[in-house]
């Protein structure tokens, strides 16, 4: 699988304008207000528009708010199935495959990363059904793989949308670097990703707000590889966050 040679997941064009650290506090106060309100049912689309335009945000700027927002009722449910970043113990693993790599290929290609009210790390890139590796795809691979190192795994396993173009290109790439990197994993190329995770009895790695939901134990597993990037664009929209992080 070889990606384009000049091909980049990085930031949109107007980004350094949108998220500067200027509008960081205004963001975050824009989650907080989202969460309140969808924590007492009001509608997401029309609630997202209602703060948007209270906040006078453009549609990206409200796209990053309402992946950031989330209920307090998912917000203690997340954290109570959230697990340590210390070793698993044996334990099997199942990642959500695009949903990690991209994340990483963002981070690492100097796009933004946001950190949701819920501690996942989400990246604001928008794949319609295709996917190509950029230069950093096999570097983002081998960042997940360090990470898992550091959690003594068990068995660990890679699924990857089928209905998404290139899925099974990549999972060919993961079978070829596992064993290299010293975890051989499996890769499988499935309808319907997202269902099997929620089902799963493994710890789940994911940031896709319907997994999270329903998984019994997840893993942050992007957080833990990028500590060894510091310098990533992160967008800290959660409520604990501060404003050094945001400069």
């Amino acid at each position: 699988m070889r990606p384009a040679d000049t091909r980049h997941r990085g930031p949109h064009p107007n980004d350094e304008r949108l998220f500067a650290p200027k509008w960081v506090p205004v963001l975050r106060r824009a989650v907080a207000e989202l969460s309140w309100l969808l924590t007492r049912g009001y509608p997401p689309s029309a609630t997202l528009k209602l703060v948007g335009d209270r906040y006078a945000l453009t549609e990206r700027q409200r796209w990053a708010v309402g992946r950031a927002a989330c209920t307090d009722e998912q917000y203690a449910q997340r954290a109570t199935t959230r697990l340590p970043t210390s070793p698993l113990g044996g334990r099997p693993v199942a990642i959500d495959g695009f949903n990690l790599i991209i994340t990483l290929e963002t981070a690492l290609s100097g796009g933004v990363v946001l950190r949701g009210r819920d501690t996942c790390l989400r990246d604001l890139s928008s794949i319609h059904g295709t996917y190509r590796a950029v230069q950093e795809t096999d570097r983002a691979i081998r960042l997940a793989a360090a990470a898992l190192h550091k959690l003594a795994p068990g068995p660990v396993q890679w699924l990857l949308d089928q209905p998404v173009s290139n899925s099974g290109r990549l999972a060919a790439r993961l079978r070829e670097l596992g064993p290299a990197l010293g975890l051989p994993w499996t890769a499988e190329v499935v309808l319907n990703p997202d269902r099997v995770l929620a089902e799963t009895t493994d710890v789940v790695v994911t940031s896709d707000s319907a997994v999270l939901d329903r998984a019994g134990s997840w893993l942050n597993l992007a957080a833990l590889a990028l500590e060894a990037e510091p310098d990533y664009w992160l967008l800290p929209l959660d409520e604990g966050s501060t404003e050094s992080e945001a400069s």
